[in-house]
């Protein structure tokens, strides 16, 4: 499937969304993106937040080890000072950054800059996650992509945590977390709450 929106028309800067849960492709399809405007020889800026730390501090890595250079940032008010002279720029990992990345990516899309934004947008919790939401609703265009819930095989669009740590961010990969669609992830939610009672009930 072609995940890429058109632009036929458009006369300013705009703001793209990838979100979806983990091990669905975002990453993978926020790099594609990015590759496609550097065939084109557009000036690209790759942004991820500072507490991103799982594969390469230099490097933006997917969870298939595809991977570009990067930069990381630990506020969203600094991407505004490495934008300058860059067309298109991608942000991974949005939901780690603060709510005023909301308001920046904006300004860079007045100012003519195609943003493109990669995020998980629920919570382990299965909650909206960070400044995501607020993301989606300023974007001109938002694609969703989903993974394969690992117990039935259905699209899966939630972020099972297999740990118990309640800490909201965990950093981990598949040793930590598994794609599960929303009655497994909710069977899970409750197998894990009647064994904490019957924890503390014995």
């Amino acid at each position: 499937m072609f995940l890429e929106p058109h632009f036929k028309g458009q006369r300013s800067g705009w703001i793209e969304v990838i979100c979806g849960s983990m091990f669905s492709g975002k990453t993978e399809e926020l790099l594609r993106r990015l590759r496609r405007a550097q065939y084109a020889y557009q000036k690209i800026l790759v942004i991820k937040p500072a507490k991103d730390t799982r594969y390469d501090t230099l490097n933006l890595v997917s969870h298939d080890s595809n991977h570009m250079p990067s930069l990381t940032v630990e506020k969203a008010r600094d991407i505004l000072v490495l934008s300058e002279g860059h067309s298109v720029i991608g942000i991974d990992e949005a939901q780690f950054f603060d709510n005023e990345l909301i308001s920046i990516v904006q300004e860079l899309a007045f100012k003519g800059v195609r943003v493109i934004i990669a995020g998980l947008d629920m919570d382990y919790l299965g909650k909206p996650f960070g400044p995501m939401p607020g993301l989606l609703a300023v974007a001109e265009y938002i694609t969703k992509v989903h993974a394969i819930c690992v117990h039935c095989g259905n699209l899966a669009t939630h972020s099972y945590r297999l740990s118990t740590e309640s800490d909201l961010i965990l950093l981990g990969a598949k040793d930590i977390y598994e794609p599960r669609c929303r009655v497994c992830y909710h069977e899970g939610a409750m197998f894990d709450f009647h064994s904490q009672e019957t924890s503390i009930e014995g």
